[in-house]
């Protein structure tokens, strides 16, 4: 997994009128779970920036006030009109393993693009659980086997070490056939 780290602050106060108050300041509430005891914080919004719009998946080191903690970002509420973070909780690591969606890296050239078929990717993160040391940054899917109409399933995927959690008979990836082809693949 990559590696980040965020500096926060400490809330002094809770509810909804401060919580407003922290976002016209340009800073996002946050709250740290998992741990002896939940910790509520602040963090500048432009620090979410690298950790939001992308889709791999980071180890965080929080940094508040002083105090480093282990964390995955767990969920994150935006505002419904302007789209402006508003919200993000934070799931402190321990021994315990976590669960979080692992995006899917397509491997290979696949034979049913060469005949004129379409790659395409139906499923782009993977929910796993394990140890966050076992987490990969990606996983890897081997498509330079599928031909015409063939796809790759949830459970032919294999990871050492983390457990995927969606379904075997998921299709992560296929080939469709076009229109043009679709009379002539059968014969």
């Amino acid at each position: 997994m990559k590696k980040i780290e965020i500096v926060g602050y400490q809330r002094a106060n809770l509810g909804r009128t401060e919580s407003q108050a922290i976002r016209a300041e340009g800073n996002v509430p946050c709250v740290l779970y998992g741990g002896e005891q939940q910790v509520h914080f602040t963090v500048p919004g432009i620090l979410f920036r690298p950790l939001l719009f992308t889709p791999n998946v980071f180890d965080i080191t929080l940094n508040i006030e002083g105090d480093e903690y282990r964390a995955v970002l767990q969920a994150t509420q935006f505002h419904p009109v302007s789209d402006a973070l508003i919200h993000a909780d934070f799931l402190q690591v321990t021994d315990k393993p976590v669960t979080v969606a692992v995006p899917v890296r397509l491997q290979g050239t696949a034979p049913g693009v060469q005949k004129g078929g379409k790659l395409v990717t139906r499923i782009r993160k993977l929910r796993v659980r394990g140890p966050i040391d076992n987490i990969p940054d990606y996983i890897d899917v081997n498509v330079s086997k599928l031909d015409l109409g063939k796809v790759v399933r949830v459970g032919e995927i294999v990871v050492d070490g983390i457990e995927v959690l969606e379904q075997a008979a998921n299709p992560v990836a296929g080939i469709e056939i076009p229109r043009a082809l679709r009379g002539t693949v059968a014969k």
